[in-house]
């Protein structure tokens, strides 16, 4: 995705509607941290690949657990923050990290489909997304799933209000 808003409607569908099993905001905020390596690419004008090993899956992973350690030690912001958005939110350490892994696995896959220089399975120097899916269809469908994750957003905020 060339900008990560496109990654806020499916992480937040997805992370949505698995919540008993992700925890939403570290699934969604993983989506956005994956980023951070071609923002930094582009400010700092370095000579880097914009989708380099942090958009792999084994680099991913280190990032990930890296970003489940800050959530967990973050956690009371999150509690606020999901508290503020009327959402309820229970979460452990384990819901925490596979939520980090699973947020960045599901970037990197998305933008495997969209980057040609992406390399999901670094070491191996392929990308067999790529052109499987048009970015146009990928950029679609991010957009759209904006919709179910408003629902789902409804869903769980009357929900909380319930309790």
């Amino acid at each position: 995705m060339p900008f990560t808003p496109y990654h806020f409607g499916p992480s937040g569908f997805v992370g949505l509607a698995l919540r008993k099993w992700l925890d939403v905001p570290v699934f969604v905020l993983a989506n956005v941290v994956v980023d951070l390596e071609p923002l930094a690419v582009i400010l700092l004008d370095l000579n880097y690949p914009l989708h380099g090993y942090v958009h792999t899956f084994l680099g991913g992973t280190v990032v990930a657990l890296f970003w489940g350690l800050i959530a967990y030690r973050g956690r009371s912001i999150l509690q606020w923050l999901m508290k503020l958005l009327h959402v309820s939110y229970e979460t452990n350490f384990c819901k925490m990290l596979l939520s980090a892994i699973g947020g960045i696995w599901f970037h990197i896959l998305l933008d495997s489909f969209c980057w040609e220089d992406t390399r999901p399975f670094w070491p191996l120097n392929t990308n067999p997304f790529a052109n499987v899916i048009t970015a146009e269809t990928i950029y679609l469908l991010c957009t759209i799933s904006f919709i179910p994750a408003v629902i789902l957003y409804i869903i769980a905020v009357a929900s909380y209000k319930k309790k």
